[in-house]
């Protein structure tokens, strides 16, 4: 399992939300690449990074502090948020990034998902993100009637990179995992899912590892930035 260390933008900061809400955002640096840089050297082989002001806007936000990790970081980056159209798509991967993350316009528009991940193989992940099983999208302020699992095996054979699965209510709560709804999700297909939300402790790392399901990674963010979870016993953990 890969640990993804989480840097979500807003306002050009790197934040965490809690529970995907704007107004409850926690200033953890003014350097994002800085923070990317810390990551890195702490030994992170990937970044999981969300433009979430893009998410809301529904076109890249925070462009810049992008840019400067991407400059500033030799390992891979994945990044969602805003990215919505082929020119987006290919705009971000022309600047260095591996793969992005599809979440609203999987719901909207999945033959975009198709043809991205088609026109650039191994650069496309599905970002599903469901509060109560149900996707929610637009940076998680609409929900709607799709069913995570559901959407996940639409895309079985559009040839996707992997799945981010997000529970909403556990996102930066600090209350662990959904461990059994990720599990599940990994075992209703093919694709590598990487778990998301609420992974706070070592204890929810080794909890997905030893899932039972065969999980590609899991982010973390708040617990990384609060130090309740020490980068490098996860890091020994999931080697």
């Amino acid at each position: 399992m890969i640990l993804y260390p989480a840097i979500d933008l807003k306002d050009g900061q790197a934040v965490r939300l809690l529970r995907g809400d704007m107004e409850k955002a926690t200033v953890f640096n003014t350097d994002p690449a800085a923070q990317a840089k810390a990551f890195v050297e702490a030994g992170c082989q990937w970044l999981h990074l969300v433009d979430l002001n893009g998410a809301f806007e529904g076109k890249p936000v925070n462009a810049a502090p992008v840019e400067a990790i991407l400059k500033a970081c030799p390992v891979p980056a994945q990044l969602g948020g805003g990215i919505r159209d082929l020119d987006t798509i290919e705009m971000w991967l022309s600047k260095g990034l591996a793969r992005v993350i599809l979440g609203t316009v999987a719901v909207e528009n999945p033959d975009l998902v198709r043809e991205a991940a088609r026109a650039f193989p191994g650069k496309v992940a599905v970002g599903i993100d469901a509060r109560k099983g149900r996707v929610a999208t637009k940076g998680w302020a609409e929900e709607t009637d799709v069913m995570a699992t559901d959407l996940a095996r639409s895309f079985e054979d559009a040839g996707v990179a992997a799945i981010i699965y997000t529970d909403i209510d556990r996102d930066g709560a600090m209350q662990g995992p959904n461990v059994p709804a990720t599990a599940a999700l990994a075992r209703a297909v093919s694709i590598p899912v990487i778990a998301s939300g609420g992974v706070s402790s070592l204890d929810d790392l080794v909890a997905l590892r030893d899932c039972g399901a065969d999980l590609d990674g899991a982010i973390s963010g708040r617990a990384l930035y609060d130090g309740a979870l020490d980068l490098a016993a996860a890091l020994e953990a999931l080697a």
